[in-house]
C-alpha cells in the first residue's frame, strides 16, 4: 500500500505502518462477511431444496440428479404402475406415496445416487417408467417456484396418506398396512390379528430382526398364512434366519415372500435355500433390491434344483448380478418346469450373458410366461437371440427390454421373433431404448397385425411427429387389440395430435393413453379432444401431464370429462391451468355425467378460495380421489 492514506479517513500524519496495518484489518473483515454472505446463500438455498424435498420426497428431487437415480425410478415406476394396473382406482395414490417412500428408504441406505421413475416410475417415469413406468411416477420430478399468493394443495393430504391400514375382516383375513413406525403397543395389537390372517403386509414399517422373532411364531401358528410381504424393512440376515425357522415348519403352507428391500446379503441365500428345497407349497419368491451378488443367487439355484421346490415366479431385480450368474441359473431352468416368471433387470450382465440366457430358456422345459430384463446391458448384438425366445416360447406374453440401448436395429430384430406365428406376446416394454421414428415401421405392423398385443411402452425414446403418425395409422386398422400405448416424453408437438385424434375416433380397444411430457399445447389437446368425444372412443384413462397446456383448453376438457362415462382418470400435473382452468375441470367434476374418480394435479398453483372449493367437492363427491 506504500502507507498511502488511501481512503482519506486517517489523519495526516498517521504512521505509515500502522495504516498498513489496519488497510490489512479492513479488507479481511470484508473478506468475512462476503464470504459469510456467499455461504449464508449457499445455506439458504440448500434449506430451500431441504425443504423441497421434504415436501415433494426424494423421489422427484432424484430425477433431477441423474446418473443411477435415473435407473432406479426407472424400475420402480415400473413397478407400481404394474401394481396400479392391478389394483385399480388407486394409482396416483399408490404412486406418489410408494415411490416416493421406497425412494426415500433406499436413499438412506447409501445407494441413491441412483434414484430418478421404479419411476416409474418409473418412476414413475423411470420411475417411472413406472415407471413408472414407471410412474410414475415419481416420473414427472419437476419443480416450479410458489408464486406469492397461491397454494399448494395436500400437503396436509399426503400426510394423511403416507399411512396406509386394511384389515378385512371376512373368511379371508387380509392385513395390509404400509408406511407405519410400529410402537410396541400396536405391534402386540398386530400380533394377535396376525394369527387368523391369511395375507400379512407389512410394507416400511421400520421392522427389524427381533419383528423376525414374532412373525417366525406366526408362521408356525397360523397355517392358513398363504402371503408374507415385508418389503422396505432393516430385517436383516439375522432377521431371515428367525423367520425361515417358521418357513421350515411342517405346518407352514406359505405360497408368496416378499423381501424386497430387506438389507439382506448372500448370507441370508444358505437360509432361503432350505426353505425352497423344503416347502412345496412356495411358489413365489421375490428378494429384489438386496446384495445377494452373484455367489447368494447361485446358493438360491441350488434350492431351486430340488424336487421338492415348485417355484413358478422369482424376482432378483438389483442384486448385483454379474455374467457368472447365468450359468447356474440355466441349470435350474432345466430342472425346474413350473418357473413362469423371471425378473433380471438392474444387474449387470451384458450382451454375452444375455445370448447364455436366452440359449437356456430356448431349451429348458419352462413354460415362462414374463421375462425382464430392464437395464441389463444389452445391446442390439443380443437381440436376435432374445427374437429366438419369441419365436420358440409361445408362452411368453409379458417382456421388458426397457432401459437397454438395442436401438433402431435392434428393434428391427427382435420384431422379427414378435412377428412369429408362435409368439403370444401381449405386454411390450421398449422404454428409453434409443428408439427414433425409424423404428415405427416396424412397431405399426407389429401393432397393426398382432392381435395378442395389448399394451406397449415407448415411454423417452424420440419418436418425433412422423413415427407418431405412423402409430396413429397402425392404431386405426381393424386387427389391432392394443389397450394401453405409453408415448411420454416423445418428442411430441401440436402436429401429431390430429393423426391421434383421428386414430382415437376409430379404435374401439385403446383404453390408455400416457401422452404427457410432450408438447402438445392447447392447440394440440383441443383436437385430441375431438376425436375423445367421438363414440368409438372409449378411453379410461389418460394422461396430459407436463403438455404446455393452460386454463384454455379446460373448458373442451371438461366437455369430454363430463360427456365420456368411459373415462375414469384424468392427469393434467404440472400444467400452468392457474384458477380459471381448475374451476372448469371443477365444474366437470360437479356434472352429474362425469364418472372421474382420480384427478391427478400434482404442483399446480391455486388460490385459497380454489383449494376450498376441490375440499368442499370432494366431501360432496367422495368416490373423487383428487390427487395433488
Amino acid at each position: 500500500m506504500g502507507g498511502k492514506n488511501r481512503a482519506g479517513l486517517l489523519p495526516p500524519g498517521f504512521p505509515p505502518l500502522l495504516s498498513c496495518f489496519l488497510h490489512i484489518q479492513v479488507l479481511l473483515l470484508w473478506g468475512e462477511i462476503v464470504g459469510d454472505g456467499k455461504k449464508g446463500q449457499r445455506g439458504g438455498r440448500r434449506e430451500r431444496e431441504e425443504k423441497e424435498e421434504e415436501k415433494w420426497g426424494v423421489g422427484e428431487k432424484n430425477e433431477k440428479d441423474g446418473g443411477k437415480r435415473r435407473e432406479r425410478g426407472k424400475k420402480e415406476g415400473r413397478r407400481v404402475e404394474n401394481e396400479q394396473k392391478r389394483e385399480g382406482g388407486k394409482k396416483g395414490e399408490r404412486e406418489k406415496r410408494e415411490v416416493g417412500k421406497a425412494q426415500e428408504k433406499e436413499g438412506r441406505k447409501g445407494e441413491r445416487g441412483e434414484e430418478g421413475n421404479k419411476e416409474g416410475r418409473g418412476g414413475g417415469r423411470k420411475q417411472r417408467k413406472r415407471g413408472g413406468k414407471g410412474g410414475r411416477r415419481g416420473k414427472w420430478g419437476k419443480h416450479r417456484k410458489k408464486r406469492k399468493g397461491k397454494v399448494r394443495r395436500g400437503k396436509e393430504r399426503k400426510r394423511r396418506k403416507v399411512r396406509k391400514t386394511r384389515l378385512i375382516s371376512t373368511v379371508k383375513m387380509e392385513l395390509d398396512i404400509q408406511c407405519e413406525e410400529m410402537s410396541p403397543s400396536r405391534w402386540a395389537e398386530l400380533l394377535s390379528t396376525m394369527k387368523s390372517c391369511k395375507t400379512i403386509r407389512l410394507d416400511d414399517c421400520n421392522l427389524s430382526s427381533s419383528s423376525c422373532e414374532d412373525l417366525s411364531s406366526i408362521i408356525n401358528m397360523n397355517p392358513s398364512l398363504t402371503e408374507l410381504k415385508l418389503n422396505n424393512n432393516e430385517l436383516g440376515d439375522e432377521g431371515i434366519e428367525y423367520l425361515c425357522k417358521g418357513l421350515l415348519m411342517p405346518s407352514c403352507s406359505l405360497q408368496k415372500l416378499w423381501l424386497q428391500n430387506c438389507n439382506l446379503t448372500s448370507a441370508s441365500c444358505e437360509t432361503l435355500r432350505s426353505v425352497l428345497s423344503a416347502q412345496p407349497s412356495l411358489t413365489e419368491l421375490h428378494v429384489g433390491d438386496n446384495k445377494l451378488g452373484t455367489a447368494g443367487v447361485k446358493v438360491l439355484c441350488q434350492g431351486m434344483m430340488n424336487p421338492n421346490c415348485k417355484l413358478q415366479k422369482l424376482q432378483l431385480e438389483y442384486c448385483e448380478l454379474t455374467a457368472d450368474i447365468v450359468e447356474p441359473l440355466n441349470a435350474a431352468l432345466q430342472s425346474k418346469p413350473t418357473l413362469k416368471e423371471l425378473s433380471l433387470s438392474n444387474n449387470t450382465l451384458g450382451d454375452t450373458a444375455v445370448k447364455q440366457l436366452c440359449w437356456g430358456l430356448v431349451e429348458a422345459s419352462c413354460n415362462l410366461e414374463l421375462l425382464h430384463l430392464e437395464n441389463c446391458g444389452i445391446t442390439s448384438d443380443s437381440c436376435r437371440e432374445i427374437s429366438a425366445v419369441l419365436s420358440n416360447k409361445s408362452s411368453l406374453i409379458d417382456l421388458s427390454v426397457g432401459d437397454n440401448k438395442i436401438g433402431d436395429s435392434g428393434l428391427a430384430l427382435l420384431c422379427q421373433g414378435l412377428m412369429h406365428p408362435n409368439c403370444k406376446i401381449q405386454k411390450l416394454w421398449l422404454w428409453d431404448c434409443d428408439l427414433t421414428s425409424a423404428s415405427c415401421k416396424d412397431l405399426s405392423r407389429l401393432i397393426s397385425t398382432k392381435e395378442t398385443l395389448t399394451e406397449i411402452s415407448l415411454i423417452d425414446n424420440n419418436l418425433r411427429d412422423s413415427g407418431m403418425e405412423m402409430l396413429c395409422q397402425a392404431l386405426k386398422d381393424p386387427k389391432s387389440k392394443l389397450q394401453e400405448l405409453w408415448v411420454r416424453e416423445c418428442g411430441l408437438t401440436t402436429a401429431c395430435c390430429k393423426a391421434v385424434s383421428s386414430a382415437l375416433s376409430v379404435n374401439k380397444h385403446l383404453k390408455v393413453l400416457h401422452i404427457g411430457e410432450n408438447k402438445l399445447g392447447d392447440a394440440g389437446v383441443e383436437l385430441m379432444c375431438e376425436g375423445l368425444l367421438h363414440p368409438n372412443c372409449n378411453i379410461q384413462s389418460l394422461w396430459l401431464g407436463n403438455c404446455d397446456l393452460t386454463a384454455a383448453c379446460c373448458a373442451t376438457l371438461a366437455t369430454v370429462m363430463a360427456t365420456k362415462q368411459c373415462l375414469t382418470e384424468l392427469d393434467l400435473s404440472y400444467n400452468s391451468l392457474e384458477d380459471e382452468g381448475i374451476r372448469k375441470i371443477c365444474e366437470a367434476l360437479r356434472n352429474p355425467s362425469c364418472n372421474v374418480q382420480q384427478l391427478i394435479l400434482y404442483d399446480i398453483f391455486w388460490s385459497s378460495e380454489v383449494d376450498d372449493e376441490l375440499r368442499a367437492l370432494e366431501e360432496s363427491k367422495p368416490e373423487v380421489k383428487i390427487i395433488s
